[in-house]
């Protein structure tokens, strides 16, 4: 597999994982029309979830910002395999959507969902900027301290 997106990535010293199965009665992404949709994506590295627990509490900031960046990276391999490795098709980043596993009071779910957000402009461009939401969650599955979903737009 190969294209400018791939290329990107390689610059940027990323590789995709593997994508994960789903975990429940889903799947993992959607396809319709122009439109691409992602399921949710935790933070799930080569040996499970990274960054497990509650940000603010088990986690700090900067490592949830770094466990974001990870689900991000996890839904661009889920987009990867969608799309049969041609990343290229995707033309803009339309919608993200964080949650953060975080206690009453936290209020920093932006500055988390930031690392997600800033994976898809550096691997993206100007096309990886997007509408996002940010929310606080009380627990997320597999103790994941983040999970990260997107719609992309594809040619």
């Amino acid at each position: 597999m190969s294209g400018r997106i791939l290329a990107r990535l390689n610059e940027l010293g990323l590789s995709l994982p593997k994508p994960a199965a789903p975990i429940a009665n889903y799947v993992a992404y959607v396809r319709s029309g122009k439109l691409l949709f992602i399921s949710g994506q935790l933070a799930m590295g080569a040996n499970g979830i990274e960054y497990p627990g509650i940000v603010g509490k088990d986690v700090s900031i900067e490592d949830a910002k770094r466990a974001a960046r990870l689900a991000a990276l996890n839904v661009i391999a889920q987009a990867s395999t969608a799309l049969e490795g041609n990343l290229d098709l995707v033309t803009r980043v339309v919608k993200v959507t964080g949650w953060v596993n975080c206690g009453p009071g936290f209020t920093q779910q932006p500055d988390v969902v930031n690392g997600a957000s800033d994976l898809f402009g550096e691997v993206f461009g100007d096309a990886g900027r997007h509408a996002r939401a940010a929310v606080g969650a009380s627990s997320l599955p597999r103790n994941s301290v983040v999970e990260v979903d997107a719609i992309f737009e594809i040619a």
